[in-house]
């Protein structure tokens, strides 16, 4: 499940997508203009520049802007900076793999589904960029939601 970080954090993102290349934002403004807490918003993006998604100045003048084309950015990659991995188990995640105490990994059916809603998961964040949520309108939408 995606938790309210994650959710928050690609609000935000898709809002600095819709900047002018360079533009930036202040925290306050990203948080106003999508209804996050600004408090929670100021740990979402530090937590995002450190990752390498985004960038910041301080001051008046400053704020926080896409640090790669939004083209470049992967919503997957987003989620799993936010929220860790895609995989709903331990067990079943590329990255984080942790075996189970109480089960065969190498039989145990419930790994074995919870790899392909993993794998499901994957291949639908994965092959979209952030550009394409930004990009995505209510006529897109249909097709989107089609596909997954």
């Amino acid at each position: 499940m995606l938790t309210k970080k994650g959710k928050y954090g690609l609000k935000a993102a898709v809002h600095l997508a819709r900047l002018l290349p360079g533009e930036s934002n202040q925290v306050a403004e990203i948080a106003e203009a999508n209804q996050i807490p600004k408090k929670f918003l100021d740990v979402i993006l530090g937590e995002l520049r450190n990752a390498g998604f985004l960038s910041s100045k301080k001051g008046k003048a400053g704020g926080y802007k896409l640090a790669k084309a939004p083209e470049d950015i992967v919503v997957g990659d987003l989620i799993r900076a936010l929220d860790g991995p895609l995989a709903p188990i331990p067990c079943a995640s590329r990255n984080s793999f942790v075996p189970c105490e109480d089960c065969d990994v190498e039989h145990c059916e419930v790994r074995r589904i919870m790899v392909r809603v993993r794998d499901a998961m994957g291949t639908v964040l994965d092959t979209y960029s952030l550009a394409d949520m930004r990009d995505l309108r209510q006529d897109k939408l249909a097709a989107f939601v089609d596909y997954i």
